[in-house]
């Protein structure tokens, strides 16, 4: 009985260090690639972006020792900073609420209609970016605003 228990027991434990191995993910579920989205008539022009990611999104500093738990930092048009909030590195992040849902402000753009890239970032605890074999995980979608 000992021993089927203790096997049980290392055979969850092997699945949970192989789960918390695992890469995370994130995508963008909504806008989706290419749609044109009509831009909120509110002063910040804005848009609901839905995201999915395995991590758990909470508000920054809620994660205690989860190490699978964070929150997304966006940017629109992230090649550049045209977009970003004044004085921000940013557009918007989930930090204060956590949650899939983000608020795009494109009123912040120089330009709030038109082609645009819609950039998020898997950000942890401390607001330091998710890596993945060195490089942060991100994700892109692309969409025109009227």
């Amino acid at each position: 009985m000992f021993r089927s228990v203790t096997a049980i027991g290392l055979a969850m434990l092997s699945f949970t260090v192989a789960r918390a191995q695992e890469a995370p993910t994130l995508e963008i579920v909504w806008p989706k690639a290419g749609t044109i989205v009509e831009l909120g008539d509110d002063p910040e022009r804005s848009v609901g972006v839905v995201v999915k990611s395995s991590f758990k999104l909470l508000p920054a500093s809620q994660c205690g020792e989860n190490r699978q738990c964070g929150h997304v930092h966006m940017k629109i048009d992230p090649d550049g900073d045209t977009c970003n909030i004044p004085g921000r590195p940013y557009n918007s992040m989930n930090s204060d609420f956590g949650g899939d849902l983000i608020k795009a402000r494109f009123g912040h753009c120089p330009s709030s209609t038109g082609r645009h890239v819609i950039g998020v970032l898997l950000a942890d605890d401390h607001h330091q970016p998710i890596l993945v074999n060195g490089k942060p995980m991100t994700a892109l979608v692309e969409v025109t605003t009227k």
